[in-house]
């Protein structure tokens, strides 16, 4: 993998000397982003995943990375040297100073992983799943130590979006969640601290609730699905780039801020709120959802629009560049 950019490279050295060695948990598109991410801040990395072709997957995904980590400034060259594969969970995380796990969202499955990687692996190990939206309390009942366990739960894809939501369960320690915090922001994320545990967090349930209008509107027959995602690329998603929701609003009230806005407009939008659309899957929703997106995305290959959409979120961020105003992490608990 040939170092495909003229930026100068991130100085890996900037990650504290506890934390040369990971391992990855599952060799899916989430694994092999994280992968990409560890391997470029110069980190040994080993893939452990049961899978027979687990080798060709991770090697032909980071190939697929490469562009948008060189993107970000990181070096790519050799970008596998470093990488290995285990299939033996024990035996991949005996060495690891960090865990970060990416199996299946089943509570059943995650449990039984966290059971091996407990017994495994070094007691200084940061240990972290990467799950989207199961509680790190559910997870680490069946740990002797559930103080270890901590969400790291990243935003696709993480090798190139900042926000790495850090969620500490029930009995999870302070000094774990300050571990992955130190760790993610040594890797140029945006980690945020959640201050309790909620089934989905914050980034997904935002977008979550998004979709679910963007569906009823689409089955509703009000916009076809490339009208909608043209007016959410040229208002809101232009707009939340920059300042966020409450941020907007507390503009929009201008001199009187966000009180001003309440007073005067948040009413009517309280307004509209009973007649937001609760779509279901059901089969006539997925056929229309289906058919509008091969007329709309189906004649490139989905590779080929990942790739763009990673160059443009490569070339976005570095216009926000020190622009970005990710405010203060939440208090941890004890």
């Amino acid at each position: 993998m040939d170092n495909r950019t003229e930026t100068a490279a991130v100085d890996t050295d900037r990650l504290p000397g506890t934390y040369r060695r990971a391992t990855i948990i599952g060799g899916g598109v989430i694994g092999i982003s994280w992968a990409g991410l560890f391997l470029a801040h110069g980190m040994d990395v080993v893939v452990s995943d049961p899978r027979p072709d687990v080798e060709k997957l991770v090697l032909d995904g980071l190939e697929e990375v490469v562009e948008g980590l060189a993107g970000l400034g990181l070096p790519t060259e050799g970008l596998a040297d470093r990488l290995r594969f285990e299939a033996d969970l024990a035996t991949a995380v005996a060495d690891a100073d960090v865990v970060q796990e990416n199996g299946p969202e089943r509570l059943e499955v995650k449990q039984e992983i966290w059971r091996t990687v407990e017994r495994a692996a070094p007691a200084h190990a940061l240990l972290a799943t990467s799950t989207s939206g199961i509680p790190a309390t559910a997870i680490a009942q069946a740990m002797r130590q559930p103080e270890r366990l901590v969400v790291g739960h990243p935003f696709n894809p993480p090798h190139l979006v900042p926000l790495v939501e850090i969620v500490p369960g029930e009995r999870t320690s302070r000094a774990t969640v300050e571990q992955a915090r130190d760790f993610y922001t040594a890797l140029g994320k945006q980690p945020q601290i959640l201050h309790k545990e909620i089934p989905g967090f914050v980034a997904n349930r935002l977008q979550s609730a998004l979709f679910r209008e963007a569906v009823h509107l689409v089955a509703e027959g009000v916009v076809t699905e490339q009208e909608l995602d043209d007016i959410v690329t040229d208002s809101i998603g232009l707009r939340w780039a920059v300042a966020g929701p409450f941020r907007t609003f507390h503009l929009g009230g201008g001199p009187g801020g966000l009180p001003h806005f309440i007073e005067h407009l948040g009413r009517a939008m309280e307004a509209t709120w009973p007649s937001l659309g609760s779509p279901a899957f059901d089969e006539t929703t997925v056929a229309r959802l289906t058919e509008q997106a091969r007329q709309a995305f189906g004649d490139v290959p989905v590779g080929e629009l990942a790739a763009r959409r990673d160059r443009a979120q490569v070339a976005l961020m570095r216009v926000l560049g020190d622009g970005h105003d990710p405010g203060t992490p939440a208090p941890t608990r004890d």
